[in-house]
């Protein structure tokens, strides 16, 4: 009688492979990330957008320069330099996966380049900006680095470390927008404003367009308001509605995209943390370390206060609850902003402004803060959100 012969131990199991359908497609936050710095680097670049004319000069003439020029900083060369290192950085990674290794950093460095001198020559068209071989040998060096870093990290962040896994577990499938939407929030309070998370100050730049074009002096907020005089206890007041609705307003948006496992808290924390952080550090950069926390009023102290009471109780509500709150806060916010009178206190304080050391990005930092909350309420209106219903509750294998 036979022996019989024993079973084949079993094959080792392979090491799993990233999604194949993340590898084909790419990341589309990349690419929107991608998209919404080209546009920031444009308005940095062409602010203020006016008196636009022929000087003369060749568009090209920043090229035939071979001195620097007489008058600059080294603040403002690594300001130029980290400015483009991000820009390198998300050129990589939108083209992964077509593009990958020594080509896509070649293609991205020259991308950077010629960006960077096409914003230059089209400055010699605009009599308040100067173009200057400087900033574009800076931008240029910020777009190299940008695109070596992407270059030596794309393959460890997109396609197989824990960054994927965590977008897919904690973020909602079709939460790319919104992702890169609340992702810029915390950037928005680089630029000075009259309340704390006051964003989508329309109402004086429409005022000064329509000056300009009709060659009269409009004030549309005198309009809507006529002879409005505020107390401090008033101006206290609408402090607190705003800050409060502006706090809750992007909190409700990130919590739009995420998922039932993802730690909804600590990520509420940390953008606001974030925006709080951005918020001291440019204040410090604007009106000396002694004033990095100006901002800290009785009404931004209260309306803090108030939103994060009104998150404790918003944090695990419905989705369909958080989209609409979102929507009415940030709604709020701007009728209080765009119809109360500026406060003289913020008036004296912006006379304190060292604008010069962010010429560069005034435009960009500005257009942020207008056109923040007028994305989101775009993006909250988005039909997307009713497909992520669908899928949010799935679990994720």
């Amino acid at each position: 009688m036979s022996e019989e012969a024993p079973a084949p131990a079993p094959a080792p199991k392979p090491a799993p492979a990233p999604p194949a359908q993340a590898l084909r497609k790419g990341s589309p936050v990349a690419r929107a990330l991608l998209l919404a710095y080209t546009v920031l680097i444009v308005y940095a670049s062409w602010f203020p957008f006016s008196g636009w004319q022929n000087q003369g000069l060749s568009p090209l003439i920043f090229l035939e320069w071979t001195t620097l020029p007489r008058y600059w900083t080294g603040f403002d060369a690594g300001i130029n330099v980290i400015g483009y290192i991000p820009f390198g950085m998300l050129l990589v990674y939108a083209m992964r996966p077509k593009v990958t290794g020594f080509l896509a950093f070649l293609l991205a460095s020259l991308a950077g380049m010629l960006v960077s001198g096409a914003m230059e020559a089209v400055q010699t068209y605009l009599p308040t900006r100067v173009s200057s071989n400087l900033d574009f040998y800076t931008n240029t060096l910020g777009s190299v680095i940008g695109a070596l870093i992407g270059g030596l990290t794309a393959k460890k962040l997109m396609d197989s470390s824990n960054a994927y896994k965590l977008r897919q577990q904690w973020f909602a499938q079709h939460g790319s927008q919104g992702m890169v939407l609340v992702a810029l929030w915390p950037l928005t309070q680089i630029y000075p404003q009259g309340f704390l998370f006051g964003l989508g100050q329309l109402l004086p730049i429409l005022s000064e367009w329509l000056s300009e074009l009709l060659d009269m002096e409009i004030d549309l907020a005198s309009m809507v308001r006529p002879e409005a005089t505020l107390t401090v206890e008033q101006y206290w007041l609408s402090e607190t509605i705003v800050t409060a609705c502006g706090m809750v307003g992007a909190a409700l948006t990130l919590l739009c995209i995420l998922r039932k496992p993802a730690p909804r808290a600590p990520l509420v924390a940390l953008l606001v943390g974030a925006a709080v952080l951005v918020k001291s550090l440019s204040t410090a950069l604007q009106l000396g370390p002694d004033a990095a926390f100006a901002w800290v009023t009785p009404g931004a102290q209260a309306g803090f206060l108030i939103g994060v009471i009104m998150l404790g109780g918003l944090i695990f509500a419905p989705h369909v609850a958080q989209r609409r709150l979102a929507v009415a806060t940030l709604l709020l916010s701007l009728l209080i902003v765009n119809t109360t009178p500026t406060n003289p206190y913020f008036s004296e304080t912006l006379q304190n402004w060292a604008q010069g050391k962010f010429l560069n990005f005034y435009g960009a930092a500005q257009f942020l803060s207008l056109a923040w909350p007028l994305a989101a309420l775009w993006y909250l209106c988005l039909p997307s959100h009713k497909l992520n219903k669908e899928t949010r509750e799935t679990p994720v294998k």
